[in-house]
């Protein structure tokens, strides 16, 4: 089995407590507040433009030319993603630019751009794939049963092939580039549990 793979079965906890969060549920069922959601979109564009710096940094890393395309490839998913939040920003009235990032954003973008920053390829991989197959997951199985709604673009958006095939674009690096099993494994788990803190604190706004 694949690294990739054998880490995410290894946080299969922290991938349920996501999938069963009341923020999510919210999304799903479309109960969930909406200036919650515009928050969350908010800090969401923040740290996916860490993602995007992270990801700027492994390809200057990356020590063949299949691990440099790979990584731009995956530069540009980020930037459709964050078209998406441009979206309803410009349809609900939001001024993105005058947010400031919550501390749970924060504590994310930072582990992200100091692991980017200072660590192996393989491990700056193990810390951003979680971000890409829970997301994954999430949209694929919250699209499985919630019906339409006002949150159901972020339910399609992530539910789609071209998603799954980002997703697994990034585990594919990851196994190839991981030297460290025991760094990459920490470094899994981290990125997870700074996820599930990340709807904590879109929840609790």
């Amino acid at each position: 089995m694949s690294i990739a793979r054998t880490l995410w079965q290894e946080n299969a906890d922290l991938a349920e407590a996501a999938l069963n969060h009341p923020f999510v549920r919210g999304i799903a069922d479309g109960t969930l507040d909406r200036d919650r959601y515009v928050g969350y979109l908010a800090q969401d564009a923040i740290y996916l433009e860490a993602f995007a710096r992270a990801y700027a940094l492994a390809l200057a890393a990356a020590p063949d030319r299949a691990g440099v395309e790979a990584f731009a490839a995956l530069i540009h998913g980020v930037q459709e993603e964050l078209r998406l939040h441009d979206g309803v920003a410009g349809r609900w009235g939001i001024d993105m630019a005058a947010v400031q990032p919550a501390a749970a954003t924060l504590a994310y973008t930072e582990f992200l751009l100091a692991t980017a920053a200072t660590r192996d390829v393989g491990t700056i991989c193990a810390a951003m794939t979680p971000c890409m197959r829970l997301y994954a997951y999430l949209g694929q199985s919250l699209a499985e049963t919630a019906g339409p709604g006002p949150y159901r673009e972020w339910i399609d958006t992530y539910a789609t092939p071209e998603f799954e095939e980002l997703a697994r674009t990034l585990e594919e690096l990851l196994d190839r580039y991981v030297r460290d099993r025991a760094a990459a494994a920490r470094a899994y788990r981290r990125a997870m549990q700074l996820e599930v803190a990340f709807f904590d604190a879109a929840a609790a706004a």
